[in-house]
């Protein structure tokens, strides 16, 4: 080996590979998967492999047509498809998965120049113009363990908590506890349900430090005050919904969230905001999906507020 080759910096081949993080990303989203597929049954399996192979076949068709080098390796591609099907309920039609796939790798992805050029995270944008698109589909929740209760009519645990007595009693469900919520047996999409299974993913690229803490604490602190604080139950409101998913892997995307602490704090924050203001006061009962696109819009400009100053550097005068 030539010692004397001349290269510019850094210098250190030690580096985490995209391709290895993507790994460990997939490696924590598995016990949510494998949760899912234990509450919600073995569809749980092909769904998950229509939308991990459309956003592979689209990145690599795409790639190709645009004549750029292929980076189906970087395993970019597995961790979107991965993360839209936990985002899906798992009645939903494959070919309106395909659909989504697109969206996420082709739309959103690669006509903004490919991983790490996108604005917004490529799965949360596409199950927001499938939500748009389908809403009878996407909002067909199954009750966990096949249970005999029309699909059409059960409804996830923040739907449920606004509805009285009565109107429980008409679908055949009951408000979700603590328990079902922590352990996921609840109505909802494939990854959202089973907290446990979530916060072990999370606390996995903690460990591995493939993502920093700021964000998820921020996102999940402020919803859990502002819910306090407006005399709702917040151990409910962070456990009930996608903010665990929403919070530990896709509001700490590398791509399209800040990359100082002091952003990653306030765009989990503004993460908690928005999703607080759209609970209480929105039409829709969940809104992680809609404050991690909005924060994502605002990441150039919280990271031009946040950015640190370069030792030694001098600022340009004003003329």
């Amino acid at each position: 080996m030539n010692k004397l080759i001349v290269s510019p910096s850094p210098h250190d081949e030690n580096y985490t590979k995209t391709s290895g993080i993507m790994l460990n990303v997939i490696l924590a989203l598995l016990p949510a998967w494998g949760a899912a597929c234990y509450i919600f049954g073995l569809r749980v399996i092909p769904l998950t492999a229509v939308t991990i192979s459309s956003c592979i076949i689209f990145e690599y068709l795409c790639r190709k047509m645009m004549k750029r080098d292929n980076t189906i390796t970087d395993l970019s591609a597995v961790v979107t498809g991965l993360i839209l099907a936990m985002n899906l309920p798992v009645t939903l039609p494959y070919w309106m998965a395909v659909i989504g796939s697109f969206v996420a790798i082709v739309i959103v992805k690669q006509l903004f120049g490919g991983l790490g050029q996108n604005f917004a995270n490529p799965a949360i944008t596409a199950r927001i113009v499938l939500m748009v698109s389908f809403p009878a589909a996407m909002t067909k929740w199954t009750l966990p363990f096949g249970e005999k209760v029309d699909a059409v009519s059960a409804a996830t645990p923040l739907k449920l908590e606004g509805m009285s007595s009565s109107e429980l009693d008409l679908i055949g469900q009951s408000s979700a506890s603590y328990k079902d919520l922590f352990l996921g047996t609840t109505a909802g999409c494939l990854g959202e349900t089973c907290a446990l299974a979530l916060l072990i993913g999370g606390l996995y690229l903690a460990f591995r430090r493939i993502i920093s803490l700021s964000a998820p604490v921020a996102f999940i602190g402020s919803l859990a005050l502002l819910t306090w604080v407006s005399g709702g139950d917040p151990l409910y409101h962070i456990l009930a919904g996608g903010v665990f998913l929403g919070a530990f892997f896709m509001a700490t995307d590398y791509a399209t969230t800040p990359i100082t602490e002091k952003g990653k704090i306030i765009f989990g924050l503004g993460c908690g905001i928005i999703t607080f203001v759209i609970r209480r006061f929105g039409s829709y009962p969940e809104g992680v999906s809609f404050s991690i696109l909005l924060m994502n819009v605002l990441t150039p400009y919280i990271e031009l507020l946040t950015r640190t100053k370069v030792f030694g550097a001098k600022e340009a005068e004003k003329e």
